[in-house]
């Protein structure tokens, strides 16, 4: 496939990233690896792999999408007859058939900018945050709104745009769909494999982390296009601030007027558990853990939003919140 690169992003992925990059260049000829202060050895083991490697500069702050930005302008440079450029964590093995796929898609769907597919965790059942992970990952097939960190892009559309934008610490593939659809681009799910992702998160205060990190990223979004036509990530950040904030708030309040009536209140919680769960066309199992989870991650979300507007108050740089 002499017209597809890879960009592969990663910092101490160990023996994830070995297996990311041998997953790939049995097909693929040009790969360029991000490295991000790595101090397990990834950017030797990728040159023993005859991979390009680029020591991302690290006297500004780190964000992946400077990091993918960053490979892009390098595979570019190289090898600039490149159209497609398949931009893949560290932490993710490619399955066979799925750069083919991709870049036929692509190739007979000339609207399309940005097309991905079916993305599972590697030990899902190992704990429940990569069950949760796992969950997350499911989309319908067809055009969608946005993809993930893990997609194939074409090169003209991701320059037109002028690729990620580098201050964002999380969000930054929903953003770039934003803009790619105003320029008039379409974003594609394929109901293909795609690749295994290996979360590896085994503690509650990673799932906080990287939940907290998701409100920032939703407040975040919902400033930068939070208007019409597309009201970015508005819906999601009044979600955290009801049910992580306001509702809080209005019981406690009841509970200092009438402790009975706060113990009444607070029960509206384990009620949108429980509609969710019915909701859900999930197993009752993971329907019941997912809920769970989706409530109490509104705690953690607005917290990201309180973080994103004390930033935006002092005029403080984001700051990356990291859960590995």
């Amino acid at each position: 496939m002499i017209n597809l690169g890879i960009v592969i992003i990663g910092r101490n992925e160990g023996e994830r990233l070995i297996r990311c990059i041998e997953s790939l260049n049995e097909y693929v000829a040009y790969i360029v690896y991000v490295d991000s202060a790595s101090t397990d050895g990834s950017v030797e083991a990728a040159k023993k792999l005859d991979v390009q490697a680029v020591n991302l500069d690290m006297s500004q702050p780190f964000t992946a999408a400077r990091a993918r930005n960053a490979g892009f302008e390098t595979l570019i440079k190289t090898y600039p007859e490149t159209e497609f450029v398949q931009f893949v964590d560290g932490d993710c093995e490619v399955l066979n058939g799925w750069l083919e796929t991709a870049v036929t898609f692509m190739q007979t769907h000339t609207e399309v900018a940005v097309v991905n597919g079916i993305l599972n965790e590697r030990f899902p059942e190992k704990t429940i945050y990569n069950t949760l992970c796992d969950l997350e990952w499911k989309m319908q097939a067809g055009e969608v709104k946005s993809c993930g960190g893990n997609a194939l892009m074409r090169v003209s559309a991701f320059e037109e745009a002028k690729g990620f934008l580098p201050k964002l610490i999380a969000g930054e593939e929903p953003e770039l769909c934003v803009r790619l659809r105003a320029n008039g681009w379409k974003i594609w799910h394929l109901n293909q494999a795609m690749m295994l992702h290996d979360a590896n998160m085994t503690r509650f205060g990673q799932w906080w982390k990287r939940t907290v990190r998701a409100g920032y990223a939703f407040a975040e979004g919902a400033d930068l296009h939070g208007t019409a036509p597309e009201y970015h990530w508005v819906a999601e950040s009044k979600r955290a601030w009801r049910w992580g904030f306001y509702i809080p708030l209005v019981v406690l309040i009841a509970t200092l007027i009438e402790p009975f009536l706060g113990l009444i209140l607070v029960l509206i919680y384990p009620l949108q558990m429980l509609r969710l769960s019915f909701k859900s066309k999930l197993p009752i199992s993971k329907a019941c853990l997912q809920s769970f989870f989706f409530v109490i991650g509104k705690f953690a979300e607005v917290v990201g939003q309180f973080k994103f507007l004390w930033h935006r108050y002092t005029n403080k740089q984001s700051e990356l919140i990291e859960y590995k």
